[in-house]
């Protein structure tokens, strides 16, 4: 600790802290423009000057470490009279355009010039101008290059924290301009954080441009609703008509940035195919009725078939109160297990449930990346999560955090990653069983004797898992470092492979336990509430809390508080729910916020198994293609229209906002479950959030204790402390085998990643239309180039999009987009095939050249693939 004296005050600090981190934490306000937070200092406003006792020129405190005794002025009148004059300059050519300007109200130079600025200019010469337009560099960012002053946050953002490098400058001094690549954005992530950080109106949000001031609007934080991350934001509506995002920057994961899903991609909320009125199926056709002609509609259906099995699905899109009352209906009213939250993949929950018991950490990302080694399994951070991509950078870059990546397609991180392994699509239980042998072969003399005897016998020792360096290389890198997080993609449950994947994740983090390390585990979910949905018991095996449906205590704990008897049986997931409609023996299937139809991996059969329920209740905001199949359609309060929590990829509970009324005749979702059970003369208690919340707060484990005060403005911990695993080992999977087809994967694209971003009209102005990305090798054997119309054709169906070609990008794969309604990629494929075989031609000839390409010759960043051949 060294000690600094501020105007007076006496403060300790860390030694490396800056004055001006020390004047802050004394409440001394000190101007800057060219600082922020998150990037390192470059001291080039000047506006953050002060005098340090005994150096004999002003030193700017953004950048001025601290040492032992130091005595800083921050108010004399030097100090003053630079601060006016650095201000005097920038005006000097400055357009003092406020009027018209979209940052007008909240422009950090007229704030910093009616604090600080001179009262009379000194400068008489002619304004500099660059361009007499603004530039429009992409669909959501306009430039008016005259009004930047110069302070290069945008770029910055852009560069260290974002990744994307879409600006930079040209020219020096006076003439610098700040621009994109050739006057445009075209590589932009098209997040917005450039306009985020300006001080001024110098970049500017095009959707905005225009529509309001600040003090029109009135804002109401919540939380993003299109990814796990959980990134705090604040929204602007002016008479109830939603207007902006911002971001909140003191509070949340994401302090200052969002992504563009997250800046640009609410206005979904505007869409119009809002369902406006309940409707029933009458002669073949979906007709709009009252909510009373529905419950006599609803109330002579359920009674025809309430001696059939009955299932629901509900959305991990869904706040927690929801989710937990969805399920509350189904086990209680409609007196089933049948119960599941995704439509993209089966959920083993005998697997999960020891994962996530025994290892997964309920505490800030920012604290569990900082570790020594942060291990990524599975999927495209980039473009799934993109916020956590920045903070993962952010770690690797100013932390020195060891990064290692092993997934089947690169990501924009293998760049700031010391060790990047590809794998095989449904190899990674085997490359991960092949880390643990070889942590095993290098450091068992560490562990003990009858650990070692239960890992041999389990995997069979070291020498029984074969392949590339890659393994060896992660192993090495695990072994050195003291602590280890890993990050696991959710994208990995598509995999028939899920539940061994899963197992070999639980070897490697008992392993590491045992070597002594401090390790740390959480999920990358690519939707809002996942881990809300498992908590809250969103599951046909698990109750809320994740506790298993066959424990007595657990399941007689909730039936004495819900007054109403539970199940004991594990229900069907989704997979098997639709067989049981299929078979005939599906009685009423209710759905709520999701459309399996276009998600799940098998659109003939999920087509044929909704078409086989004999009463399909859909409850949405929106008229999808699967309420389009529904005998009944409840319309639903959407995103921003109703209160509740979601819980994050962190295990965080944080606020969901109203900010405007249910659309149209909408009821909210707790609302309309009443509306169903009253049907069954079963009424829910409780049924507001308020008490639904404080229900969770008493009888799930993980949420006691909370309340909604108490959450504040950073939301907070669910406490489910891990329990130690019982070390058992579970076997290594063989190797995949070695195909001679392309291998076709799917998952998110940066823009889209549901039917909620799909909706947004900016968002569809940003994105590409759909796209086949394969290699370059690949696209070279095929005689293709890049932007060409291809075609892909699996065994069940085929379609067309534009080829984009990725150097990068490993050979024998192909990864088409799901996020694509009107391509209906599920339409290929066929639930337990995943990846999925596929041929890949030109579109203009569909009878001529595909490529059978022997994955032997895949390669990766290193050179190999890991844990067998593709």
């Amino acid at each position: 600790m060294v000690s600094i004296t501020i105007d007076e005050q006496t403060l300790e600090v860390e030694a490396g802290s800056t004055v001006l981190q020390a004047a802050e934490r004394l409440g001394i306000d000190i101007p800057t423009f060219c600082y922020w937070k998150r990037l390192p200092a470059l001291a080039s406003c000047r506006m953050c000057l002060v005098e340090v006792e005994g150096l004999r020129r002003l030193q700017p405190s953004c950048a001025t470490v601290i040492t032992e005794g130091m005595v800083v002025r921050t108010n004399t009148p030097q100090i003053d009279e630079t601060r006016s004059s650095m201000l005097d300059m920038l005006l000097a050519n400055h357009p003092l355009d406020c009027p018209i300007c979209d940052k007008g109200g909240e422009c950090e130079l007229q704030d910093m010039v009616m604090a600080y600025g001179p009262r009379k200019s000194e400068f008489h010469d002619p304004k500099r101008v660059f361009h007499s337009k603004d530039i429009r560099l992409s669909p959501v960012i306009i430039m008016n290059v005259n009004r930047c002053i110069q302070c290069q946050r945008c770029v910055r953002m852009c560069e260290e924290v974002v990744g994307a490098v879409a600006l930079g400058t040209v020219e020096k001094g006076m003439d610098t301009a700040v621009t994109g690549f050739e006057g445009s954005l075209a590589s932009c992530d098209q997040c917005g954080n450039c306009v985020e950080v300006c001080p001024v109106g110098a970049l500017m949000s095009f959707p905005y441009r225009y529509k309001a001031r600040p003090w029109d609007l009135a804002e109401t934080d919540t939380i993003c609703p299109h990814c796990g991350t959980g990134c705090q934001l604040t929204v602007g509506a002016r008479k109830g008509e939603f207007m902006r995002v911002r971001s909140d920057w003191e509070h949340g994961v994401n302090r200052e940035t969002l992504c563009a899903r997250g800046r640009f991609g609410l206005d979904f909320i505007e869409s119009r195919d809002r369902i406006k009125r309940p409707m029933i199926r009458r002669d073949g056709a979906l007709v709009p009725v009252s909510w009373d002609e529905a419950g006599d509609y609803l109330r002579r259906r359920l009674s025809a078939v309430e001696d059939k099995a009955a299932g629901g699905l509900a959305s991990p899109r869904l706040p927690n109160e929801v989710l937990y009352q969805f399920q509350k209906l189904m086990r209680t009213v409609f007196r089933t297990n049948n119960i599941d939250c995704s439509t993209r993949w089966s959920t083993p929950f005998d697997a999960l449930g020891q994962l996530v018991a025994g290892f997964h950490t309920r505490a800030p990302l920012d604290e569990v990346i900082g570790n020594d080694c942060v291990l990524v399994v599975g999927g495209n951070v980039t473009e799934e999560n993109p916020v956590t991509e920045y903070l993962l950078r952010d770690a690797a870059r100013r932390r020195q955090t060891g990064l290692l990546m092993l997934s089947a397609r690169p990501s924009r991180l293998d760049a700031d990653a010391r060790s990047v392994v590809r794998v095989p699509p449904g190899g990674e239980a085997a490359s991960l069983a092949a880390v643990v042998a070889a942590l095993v072969a290098t450091a068992g003399e560490s562990l003990p004797g009858d650990v070692l005897a239960d890992i041999g016998a389990a995997i069979g020792g070291p020498a029984a898992i074969t392949g590339h360096d890659g393994p060896d290389r992660l192993a090495a890198a695990l072994k050195e470092g003291r602590s280890v997080t890993l990050l696991v993609s959710a994208d990995l449950l598509r995999s028939p492979e899920a539940r061994a994947t899963l197992q070999q994740l639980n070897n490697l983090l008992q392993v590491l336990r045992l070597l002594g390390k401090d390790v740390a585990m959480q999920f990358l979910f690519d939707r809002a509430n996942q881990m809300g949905a498992w908590d809250m018991g969103v599951l046909p095996a698990a109750l809320p809390g994740l506790r298993a449906v066959s424990d007595d205590a657990a399941r007689t704990a909730l039936a004495r508080s819900w007054g109403a008897e539970i199940p004991s049986e594990p229900g069907a997931d989704l997979d098997a729910i639709l067989e049981l409609c299929v078979g005939g023996r599906m009685g009423a299937l209710y759905i709520a916020g999701t459309d399996p139809l276009i998600s799940y991996p098998d659109r003939d059969f999920v087509t044929r198994a909704l078409g086989a329920a004999d009463l399909l209740i859909v409850q949405d905001s929106f008229l999808t293609e699967t309420a389009g199949l529904a005998d009944i359609v409840l319309p639903a309060a959407g995103y921003g229209e109703e209160s509740g929590t979601f819980t994050n990829n962190e295990g965080r509970t944080q606020k969901i906002s109203k900010f405007r009324e249910p659309a149209f005749d909408a009821r909210g979702n707790l609302a309309v479950f009443d509306f169903v059970a009253a049907l069954r003369n079963q009424p829910l208690r409780p049924s507001t959030q308020g008490e639904v919340f404080d229900e969770i707060a008493r009888l799930v484990p993980a949420y006691q204790g909370l309340t909604q005060d108490g959450l504040g403005a950073d939301g907070a911990f669910t406490k489910a402390a891990p329990s130690p695993p019982a070390h058992e080992f579970f076997a290594a999977p063989p190797a995949p085998n070695a195909t001679n087809q392309f291998m076709l994967v799917t998952g998110n694209g940066l823009f889209h990643n549901g039917y909620l971003s799909e909706r947004s009209e900016i968002l569809n102005t940003i994105a590409d239309d759909p796209y086949v990305e394969m290699s370059a090798q690949d696209a070279a054997e095929l005689g293709l180039s890049d932007q060409d119309q291809v075609l892909v054709r699996s065994a069940h169906g085929e379609l067309t999009a534009k080829l984009k070609v990725n150097r990068r990008f490993p050979r024998g794969l192909v990864f088409v987009p799901e996020n694509y309604r009107d391509l209906r990629l599920n339409s290929l494929m066929r639930r337990g095939e995943y990846p999925c075989p596929v041929e890949v031609h030109e579109a203009r000839a569909s009878s001529g050249s595909s490529l059978s390409t022997d994955a032997a010759g895949a390669e990766d960043v290193d050179q190999g693939m890991a844990g067998g051949l593709p």
